[in-house]
């Protein structure tokens, strides 16, 4: 087994979800990811702790052909809720054998189910989980990687030294924490000013998402103003969409347009109300990151990038007494800030053209 493999499963046990012993754990991956399912049933093992396995979350065959065999309305599953509720950590493993498989589903159809695991979802979060990747080469080729190549990449990212990491994105955190208003310009298209009055910022070191590398926070959910060009495709349900622009009042997507798969991006936002407000806005700043690969628990971490999601916020960037938007749906999309960009934070210039004031 690839040592990186190894190191990969401690990371995990040990930072991101500090397995103790008698956890009832859950780790839910395709089979191709077997090797870091291994190695994670290692650290499972000598820390004493009780595992599953399980295969819910990943776009594989049999995912397919029940939506598909489905007539489209579906229940909250209890047995699959009963399994979260009595799980102490989650762990889910991105991979695939085929990144297209649930491609030929149609979005009414994947809406529908993921508004019925609304409930396993919020089970999840209320555990201590992560989500990872395993460098399969499906997905190497989603990225247009090699396979050697894809595994460098995404070993690179997530087998780092995080306490350097975070102490590099507490410098965001701390002028994130107490602002007022943030204002996100770039190029002709985006230029948007949203609240985050009293919201706290999260500085995500590998812990619930492994790679980390980002801040976020979630805006006030009626105070997005503008337009906002993201110019990085979005990869959605086994299909493309590209050049997604949405334009806000009051907080809600009055207009938009995609110039690819523009049909899905309206579903997305009709999923239900809180579907049409920002739950997330979060600034990229792992520069282990440094390229494109239609793989958003990476892309949104790249730095020299922002993005900005549609629907569920999450709870701990919501502050006592603030709303918390809410939605069966949270889609990030990624505007490029490398050139010709800047963020204001209570009208400071804090990141110019993908440079912070105290990276100068």
């Amino acid at each position: 087994m690839d040592p990186r493999i190894r190191e990969h499963a401690r990371i995990i046990a040990n930072h991101s979800v500090s397995l103790q012993e008698g956890d009832d754990v859950v780790v839910d991956a395709h089979p191709v990811a077997e090797d870091l399912v291994v190695a994670l049933h290692e650290e499972i093992g000598e820390v004493g702790a009780n595992p599953i396995r399980t295969s819910q979350r990943t776009g594989k065959r049999a995912h397919r052909a029940f939506l598909r065999a489905s007539d489209g309305e579906f229940e909250t599953p209890d047995h699959e809720l009963a399994l979260i509720e009595e799980t102490d950590v989650y762990i889910a493993i991105r991979a695939t054998d085929n990144v297209t498989q649930t491609s030929d589903v149609s979005p009414e159809t994947s809406s529908a189910h993921r508004q019925a695991h609304g409930p396993i979802l919020d089970e999840r979060l209320s555990t201590r989980w992560c989500l990872t990747q395993f460098p399969a080469p499906a997905n190497a080729q989603l990225a247009e990687m090699s396979t050697e190549g894809y595994e460098n990449f995404v070993w690179d990212a997530v087998n780092k030294e995080w306490d350097d990491q975070r102490e590099f994105q507490a410098n965001m955190v701390e002028i994130l924490d107490p602002a007022d208003e943030i204002r996100i310009v770039s190029g002709e298209h985006t230029d948007v000013t949203m609240s985050l009055a009293d919201n706290p910022t999260i500085n995500d070191h590998g812990e619930h998402n492994l790679p980390g590398g980002e801040v976020f926070t979630a805006p006030v959910p009626d105070s997005v103003e503008g337009e906002v060009l993201f110019d990085m495709p979005l990869y959605h349900q086994g299909r493309e969409i590209t050049d997604v622009s949405l334009e806000f009042e009051a907080g809600e997507v009055v207009a938009h347009s995609a110039a690819k798969n523009e049909e899905l991006l309206t579903e997305v936002l009709n999923t239900d109300d809180g579907a049409r407000r920002l739950g997330e806005l979060g600034i990229g700043m792992n520069r282990d990151i440094d390229r494109f690969t239609y793989n958003m628990l990476f892309d949104e971490k790249m730095g020299d990038t922002v993005h900005m999601a549609v629907g569920r916020a999450y709870e701990d960037t919501v502050g006592e007494g603030n709303e918390r938007n809410d939605s069966a749906v949270h889609v990030d999309m990624i505007v490029d800030m490398s050139e010709d960009s800047r963020i204001e934070v209570d009208g400071e210039v804090v990141q110019e053209d993908g440079t912070f004031v105290f990276e100068n």
